[in-house]
């Protein structure tokens, strides 16, 4: 199976192919750190990775996608470049959230393995998007927006708890307040179109429409009362 995916969600920018299955599938990515101008570097690294790779498009099985959340802007680019690549080529999608590819790339990283894994990003406006695993990647809170102190409030007592992302340090502080322990660790992490690709291996395709994965909505919103006046 070959599948191209991709990643613009929040303050990096990546795509990778995946070809082969099996124990040893070929891995073809590349991986850049960015906050913005994600639209203009997507699509040369798609073209990129799939020359790598040397596959065109006819090779190809499936799309794959993080379809949130993150910031508004890189959510919609991932989203949009992943349907008109299908509708452009035929090809079904897959999508996961950006949390749960960096759930699985800190399984793969972290000793022990955590009771509970959460994934923390700074949403802004005094809010980080959260979501729960068990120690196997499987998701036990879907991700949601919420203060940090809600935060804490969503996270399982009597066990260890291991925070990871940008928002990490932000829950932790919380919970402290509340007397409450945590680890933190991986607080830099970006979700990577490279393990979202060897994810992509065991998920089946949408059924339906590819929805992007807002949470609320956008920071940036129209000025009322600023309409010009109507001409003739």
């Amino acid at each position: 199976m070959n599948i191209l995916a991709l990643d613009t969600t929040l303050g990096a920018c990546s795509a990778a192919v995946v070809r082969g299955e099996g124990a040893e599938p070929e891995i073809f990515s590349t991986f850049e750190l960015r906050t913005r101008e994600h639209a203009e570097a997507v699509v040369p690294m798609i073209a990129r990775v799939m020359n790598e790779a040397g596959l065109g498009y006819d090779a190809l099985d499936a799309i794959a996608v993080t379809s949130g959340p993150g910031t508004f802007t890189g959510v919609r680019v991932g989203v949009a470049t992943a349907r008109g690549l299908a509708l452009a080529t035929g090809l079904p999608l897959i999508s996961a959230t950006s949390l749960e590819v960096m759930a699985h790339m800190t399984l793969g990283q972290v000793e022990p393995v955590p009771d509970t894994l959460g994934i923390a990003v700074d949403a802004r406006r005094g809010e980080v998007y959260l979501a729960l695993f068990d120690g196997a990647g499987v998701v036990i809170l879907e991700p949601a927006a919420l203060t940090p102190e809600q935060a804490v409030d969503a996270l399982p007592e009597k066990c260890r708890v291991l925070l990871v992302g940008g928002g990490a340090g932000l829950v932790a502080e919380a919970a402290q307040k509340k007397v409450r322990v945590v680890d933190t660790d991986l607080t830099t992490l970006q979700p990577d179109a490279a393990t979202l690709a060897l994810m992509a291996l065991t998920r089946e395709t949408l059924k339906g429409p590819l929805h992007p994965l807002y949470l609320r909505p956008p920071d940036a919103k129209p000025q009322t009362g600023k309409a010009l006046p109507r001409q003739g």
